[in-house]
């Protein structure tokens, strides 16, 4: 059933911080300290506890570490937004992350703009450390009408008296996820939220994070760097996305690593990878033995 939940491990997360590129970046850690290593990054204006369910589990199998980009959720907010709030500057921070925390090779899940700063840094500052990629519904070039939706609701998020109205406003706006339990809506809302100084609260991000669409407008252009890639990589797809067209995901399959590519019914920008099927695929994914061969590090 696609919207059955997915089967809760029993693993608890640890939340950490670290310095990278001179910024404190948030990070939650699952699983064993020795196990093989996988990078979980978020959507453009998302929190690693996004991958809450997806990591709990996969936590038996890997070392999972899931950012918090900077500008959102627990890292710290870039002083220079202009600068920093861009894929290169993502890429570089993955780069030192992996570096601090001693990890030669990694698998890499990243949902939207984590999918294409796993392409980015796989093509350049991680390049030959990536054993196996898993874009979830992004692709080398974007649509503009979908990138004006989300800077619609993404580019000036409204302030509530409450937490729950915050919660109903993000039901709204990640509709396209696909079916998540009431559970997991309020986890998003209580891991979304700050508090503004006039007692209201709001989303957690930075809005300038969403300058990176004004001043870095190529920064999504990427198709010289996807062609470069040569690693296993699986594509995954909201059937009703307005983000990943089907011409753009099918050209994926065709060039540069020839994505496998997988749809998923009943949900758009960007599957939440909360239910079964969608666990699942990226666990055969990440378990086929080219991935286990490349992946040194552990």
């Amino acid at each position: 059933m696609a919207n059955a939940p997915a089967q809760a491990a029993c693993h608890a997360p640890a939340s950490r911080y670290l310095r990278c590129e001179g910024r404190e970046l948030h990070y939650t850690e699952w699983g064993a300290p020795d196990a093989p290593a996988l990078i979980m990054w978020h959507g453009l204006a998302r929190t690693g506890r996004d991958f809450d369910e997806l990591a709990q589990a996969l936590a038996g199998d890997y070392r999972i570490i899931c950012p918090d980009t900077i500008g959102r959720g627990l890292s710290q907010w870039s002083p220079d937004p202009v600068a920093e709030y861009q894929l290169e500057f993502y890429a570089r921070l993955a780069r030192t992350l992996l570096d601090s925390l001693s990890l030669t090779r990694v698998r890499w899940v990243g949902t939207s703009m984590g999918g294409a700063t796993g392409m980015l840094a796989a093509a350049t500052t991680l390049k030959g450390r990536v054993s196996h990629l898993v874009v979830n519904d992004i692709g080398p070039t974007l649509p503009q009408p979908a990138i004006a939706r989300i800077l619609a609701y993404a580019g000036n998020p409204p302030a509530f008296d409450t937490v729950t109205e915050l919660e109903t406003w993000l039901r709204a706006a990640y509709k396209p996820y696909g079916w998540q339990s009431d559970e997991q809506w309020r986890r998003m809302a209580e891991t979304s939220v700050r508090r503004l100084p006039d007692g209201r609260v709001t989303a957690h991000y930075d809005p300038a994070i969403v300058g990176q669409f004004s001043h870095h407008p190529t920064d999504y252009e990427r198709w010289t760097e996807y062609d470069s890639l040569d690693m296993p990589l699986l594509l995954l797809r909201g059937a009703d996305s307005d983000l990943l067209l089907p011409e753009v995901a099918h050209a994926m399959t065709q060039r540069g690593p020839r994505a496998e590519r997988i749809d998923f019914p009943d949900c758009g920008h960007a599957p939440a990878l909360n239910v079964t099927p969608q666990i699942d695929a990226i666990r055969r994914f990440l378990a086929t033995s080219a991935a286990i061969d490349a992946a040194g590090n552990q």
